[in-house]
């Protein structure tokens, strides 16, 4: 039986706490044996302040998991690399595409997986969507994604600073999944941007692709949303209308459920990346980010009231 693999966390926030660190438990291929955080600590492993010291004072870790701000992680990404370690990177890969190219190019170069995760694809109706609409011709398609900042992202500025996202944050979730199911690419063809007037990063966005065959596209993402919280994408066809909704976990086709099952995103992101490892392969496909980029590049930017986050700025 192959020995687990023994990996490291980098950022020990809300998203490794929540996600990561439970489904590296149940997944016998890894072994976590130390984490690096300048804020938090974990039991049972051994803990650093910075990944550089801690991979230098553990050069038998193989592999690592970076769940730190995207701004923050190409050095780490590209040190890692560099010693021959695979590596994990939290969804957004990065904060440019550049910088991931570079990243794809050094794994490459030394031999080891790079995985560029987007979680929201392993919901469980993402590949029996997928499977549903090859052949299809694609209509129209239409996206609904709108939650509310304060209650998924406490305090955290790093969101709404350069490279953050903003709403694309959550936004490039939905794209992450419009960009596997759909059997034909969609481009850009215009974006309206929302951005507090105190802020860096949009609050809101309006975006319209078209596709071959007159396909034609629109997704609104909104960071403003109290009370329910709204996760849908539609896709009207030929031979019938599905619908993704609860980000993924519920599939309708024609308004009849024939695919429901509990979350375990973070489940078979860790069974992708165990794969990866064996094989020495790698799987970064940027095409949601490329869509983010597009719309900053399109993007007309209109400038909307303050956004005040109540549990980090002090108002």
């Amino acid at each position: 039986m192959t020995a687990p693999t023994a990996l490291a966390i980098v950022g020990v926030g809300k998203i490794a706490r929540d996600q990561h660190l439970p489904s590296i438990a149940r997944n016998p291929a890894f072994d976590l044996v130390a984490a690096a955080s300048r804020n938090a600590r974990l039991d049972g492993v051994e803990n650093f302040t910075t990944a550089a010291e801690m991979f230098e004072a553990m050069p038998g870790i193989e592999a690592v998991a970076l769940c730190m701000p995207p701004q923050a992680r190409h050095a780490i990404a590209a040190d890692a690399l560099g010693r021959g370690k695979h590596v994990l990177l939290e969804k957004p890969p990065g904060a440019t595409l550049s910088e991931i190219n570079h990243l794809a190019h050094l794994a490459e170069a030394c031999g080891v997986s790079l995985f560029a995760t987007w979680h929201s694809r392993f919901a469980p109706g993402v590949e029996p969507a997928r499977d549903w609409l090859a052949g299809k011709s694609i209509r129209s398609v239409r996206v609904d994604w709108m939650e509310d900042v304060r209650h998924w992202h406490p305090g955290q500025d790093w969101i709404w600073e350069p490279g953050g996202l903003g709403v694309f944050d959550p936004g490039i979730n939905a794209l992450s999944i419009v960009t596997r199911i759909l059997p034909e690419p969609v481009w850009l063809t215009s974006a309206e941007l929302s951005f507090p007037e105190n802020r860096a990063a949009p609050i809101a966005a309006r975006l319209r692709f078209e596709g071959g065959s007159d396909l034609t596209a629109e997704a609104i993402f909104d960071w403003r949303q109290t009370g329910p919280q709204t996760w849908d994408i539609a896709v009207e066809t030929d031979e019938g209308k599905l619908v993704l909704s609860a980000g993924g976990a519920t599939l309708a086709i024609d308004g009849a459920v024939v695919s429901e099952a509990p979350e375990a995103e973070y489940d078979g992101i860790y069974a992708r990346f165990a794969e990866l490892i064996a094989k020495r392969q790698s799987d970064v496909d940027i095409s949601p980010l490329r869509h983010v980029a597009d719309a900053f590049m399109l993007g007309r930017r209109q400038i909307v009231e303050p956004f005040h986050d109540h549990a980090g700025d002090g108002h």
